[in-house]
């Protein structure tokens, strides 16, 4: 349930930096983004949300909206600005804002789903799964902020993708979590993986669902079993036919689902396909009298150690949210432009064989072919074994060594196994 709390009162700041010349606002502003994003709500102190106005010049603001995911998803924030904009021009004695469909309705309609029907359909799709797709070292949650890559394909890129989607028949976000899929599959050696996906979560029967202001989204596994011999066009294809079957179950929790598939965590990497019903065309529609809006510019915070966000527009722009003790910026932005050159593969040929496509770099290439086997070196023992203590002590949760059935050990796990066989074989003699 929802409750709204009649006597909160929205936190309001003002900081003016007019006096700021152009390089030193967009200092100042960068640091007031960075010092707001890591102030933490208190979830028992309402409301969950801030407005902060920076005054830039004469005529000139930057409005700063920062709200918990707990209240409002991104389908709603634009809603939210709509209405503020609306209130503004009709100024304190004008009229009410015209009734929309409460977020109430949303939960009705959510409580009345048959939660048995979508167990057994996600039941279905998760079956035999062995686990779940880890991609980071460590687990858990983390009060690090995420950090961010992120890259723009060419207009001609972003076209031909367009292109294919449409002639294929298949959405971009289908496109988009097809190739994440062939990422995963190629960076964990399986052919069956999993991550998730964010969902609108808005049913399409709900009249005037686009409107409601409030949390809808949910976000829900999508597996793909990687067949290394079928076309790339062919995976997509089936990747949409099967996750259409699960549309009408996107209600059920993650936590629900995961429970249903007795696999655990079953992943910890996320795909978004951000679809705002805000464009560049709908800017001037928020403008509401003498204010008018110039730019916008959402930014999300991920929970997860790896998310990736696609904003689309004439170039499609691609960002990957990492969290720095789990990836550094290095591994991230080689995993984005592996995703790149995946899509440009895509782009070239759809009929080729999923497994054909070459995902390294040529300087991954030398990398893999002669760096890596270019081990002849002079080195003592207990170096070896220093090092991989001092390891152990920097990064306790990261992966040692996998054998050839994917198994892995971290490096606490190997040096406590190290000891306890080194302990052993004192006590034998």
């Amino acid at each position: 349930a929802q409750v709204v709390r009649r006597d909160a009162r929205v936190p309001w700041e003002e900081r003016d930096l007019s006096a700021l010349d152009e390089e030193g606002q967009a200092d100042a502003v960068r640091t007031l983004l960075a010092e707001d994003r890591a102030r933490r709500f208190d979830l028992t102190r309402p409301p969950l949300l801030r407005l902060t106005l920076l005054r830039t010049g004469p005529l000139g603001h930057r409005l700063l909206l920062t709200y918990h995911h707990i209240v409002l998803d991104g389908w709603s924030w634009p809603v939210l600005v709509r209405e503020l904009l609306a209130l503004h021009d009709a100024g304190p004695e004008g009229a009410a804002l015209p009734p929309v469909t409460p977020y109430a309705s949303f939960l009705d309609w959510l409580g009345a789903r048959d939660a048995d029907a979508a167990r057994d359909a996600w039941g279905q799709a998760l079956a035999g799964l062995a686990g779940g797709s880890r991609t980071a070292p460590v687990s858990g949650p983390s009060a690090l902020l995420p950090h961010r890559v992120e890259t723009v394909l060419t207009p001609e890129l972003t076209d031909r993708l367009t292109a294919l989607a449409r002639a294929h028949r298949i959405t971009p976000g289908t496109l988009l979590q097809g190739s994440w899929a062939l990422l995963l599959a190629n960076r964990l050696r399986s052919d069956d993986v999993v991550f998730g996906a964010v969902v609108s979560g808005r049913p399409a029967e709900l009249p005037g669902v686009a409107d409601i202001v409030g949390l809808c989204i949910n976000t829900v596994p999508v597996r793909v079993r990687v067949d290394r011999t079928e076309p790339l066009a062919g995976l997509f294809t089936r990747l949409q036919d099967e996750q259409a079957r699960l549309i009408e179950h996107h209600h059920l929790g993650l936590t629900e689902i995961q429970r249903t598939a007795g696999a655990g965590e079953l992943f910890d990497s996320c795909v978004a396909f951000q679809n705002y019903p805000v464009d560049a065309a709908g800017l001037a529609a928020l403008s509401a009298g003498d204010l008018r809006v110039t730019a916008v510019d959402p930014h999300d915070a991920a929970h997860y150690p790896l998310t990736l966000t696609a904003i689309p527009g004439d170039r499609l722009r691609l960002q990957i949210d990492h969290r720095p003790d789990a990836f550094d910026t290095a591994d991230a932005q080689a995993l984005l432009d592996r995703l790149v050159r995946l899509l440009e593969a895509v782009a070239d040929d759809p009929s080729r064989p999923a497994g054909a496509v070459d995902l390294l770099s040529p300087a991954e290439r030398r990398r893999v072919l002669v760096e890596f086997n270019d081990t002849a070196r002079d080195e003592e023992y207990a170096e070896v074994v220093d090092r991989v203590r001092h390891r152990a002590a920097l990064r306790p949760d990261a992966v040692a060594v996998t054998d050839e059935e994917g198994r892995a050990l971290t490096y606490a796990a190997l040096v406590a196994r190290a000891d306890a066989l080194a302990g052993r074989l004192r006590t034998e003699g």
